[in-house]
């Protein structure tokens, strides 16, 4: 009996797992829709870096650096298990993680996450950054910062020890990456363009909106995977139950987005739709398994409202984003993270403040951290391209070629 349940629950988090892998061909498509046709090969070649190069690393440290076995009377705060990786005994049997998976499962899962939190800065530092300086990045984040914020509360550290509550990572994965966007589009500066001579800013279409509609559906799909995984067992109670929060709170946001957005504009934005929908499903990430129907779709309607406002505080404040990363990941992460403390089974004022606490010191450790990392990588490699190569497009001046060889949209 042992051995089938943790084959069936194996099993199920395989899926897991290739949803979660499946996701970054979902954030792939948004991007590339969501801005130039010029800078589409760009794009591809750094969320393929993203992930390849996320993975190994992980496997050479990020995982021991996340997951490194504090022990009571420890800090909880930085510990390293050693570098690679390799099964410890009984990591393949029913005793290793009461059943829900093996050790290797739990690996690949996890190595899955660590990816995303870069990707969501591939999306925010589109069409200007230098690839050399975004591959930099991309790697010492991804490599030290995740797994480093992510042991605080995953891998049993101070926060765990607090109480402080992330499901599946509102903080510790979207506001990760979220905070780490919006320190380098500070520092990179907006696109060529973006604003007038006034301050106002003007749009800069994307050249495919529906590649980035099929992005967000993936987005959506892959979240099954996402929070549906983060179970960490086939249990069929709160594995159905997650997917369904999952789903409203997506629902919710995108039709919030929409109504809201048309409200202030006077028109319906399929942009804000897809960005109301992706803000729903990280606003109910942190809490999903905690949460009723009825709480789900109302984080989702308030995530929603966030998207439209914080994509346009960050138009106020001349930042540019072209994919509304910030919005969607830091903002509706804090917000999601927020919520646990107001909404559902943890609901209470001691709940909130802990979560307060968590989501202000991951913040600040996150900034601090995106700047020195910045600075190393403007002082090292530059971090943005000159204007002649923005203008023609990164995919000609970083990789010498062209998405659409024989097809050219006017203006793009």
């Amino acid at each position: 009996m042992e051995t089938t349940i943790l084959t069936v629950n194996n099993l199920w988090m395989m899926v897991c797992t290739a949803l979660v892998f499946f996701m970054h061909l979902g954030f792939s498509f948004l991007e590339i829709g969501l801005t130039r046709q010029k800078n589409t090969i760009n794009i591809l070649f750094k969320n393929f870096f993203v992930i390849t190069v996320g993975l190994l690393l992980y496997c050479i440290g990020g995982f021991n650096l996340m997951y490194p076995g504090f022990e009571d009377g420890e800090m909880g705060i930085l510990k390293f298990a050693g570098f690679g990786i390799s099964a410890p005994e009984g990591g393949m049997g029913f005793g290793y993680a009461d059943g829900g998976y093996t050790w290797w499962t739990d690996f690949l899962f996890q190595g899955m996450f660590a990816a995303t939190a870069a990707t969501i800065v591939s999306g925010a530092v589109a069409e200007r950054i230098k690839l050399s300086g975004f591959m930099l990045f991309a790697v010492l984040y991804v490599g030290l910062i995740y797994p480093i914020v992510g042991a605080w509360k995953w891998g049993g550290g101070f926060l765990d020890a607090w109480g402080f509550y992330d499901f599946a990572g509102s903080t510790l994965v979207h506001s990760v990456g979220g905070w780490g966007a919006l320190i380098t589009i500070y520092l990179l500066g907006a696109r060529i363009g973006k604003f007038d001579k006034d301050g106002k800013p003007k749009a800069l279409p994307g050249h495919n909106l529906p590649i980035a509609s099929a992005g967000v559906f993936i987005l959506w799909l892959g979240w099954f995977g996402f929070n549906g995984g983060s179970v960490l067992s086939a249990d069929p109670e709160l594995t159905s139950l997650t997917l369904v929060t999952t789903s409203l709170a997506a629902a919710a946001g995108g039709v919030a987005a929409a109504f809201f957005s048309n409200l202030l504009y006077k028109n319906f934005d399929l942009t804000m739709f897809m960005n109301g929908v992706l803000g729903g499903l990280v606003g109910i990430t942190a809490g999903a398994d905690q949460m009723s129907p009825t709480d789900a779709v109302l984080i989702g309607l308030i995530a929603g409202v966030v998207v439209v406002f914080g994509i346009a505080l960050i138009d106020k404040l001349k930042l540019d984003d072209p994919v509304g990363a910030v919005a969607v990941h830091l903002i509706c992460g804090i917000w999601g993270t927020l919520a646990v403390g107001i909404f559902g089974t943890m609901a209470g004022f001691d709940q909130f403040l802990v979560q307060l606490i968590g989501v202000g010191i991951v913040g600040a450790f996150c900034v601090a951290t995106s700047f020195i990392i910045l600075y190393i990588v403007k002082a090292t490699t530059g971090l943005r391209v000159n204007k002649e190569e923005e203008i023609n497009g990164l995919d000609l001046s970083e990789h010498g070629m062209e998405a659409y060889a024989d097809f050219r949209i006017n203006g793009s």
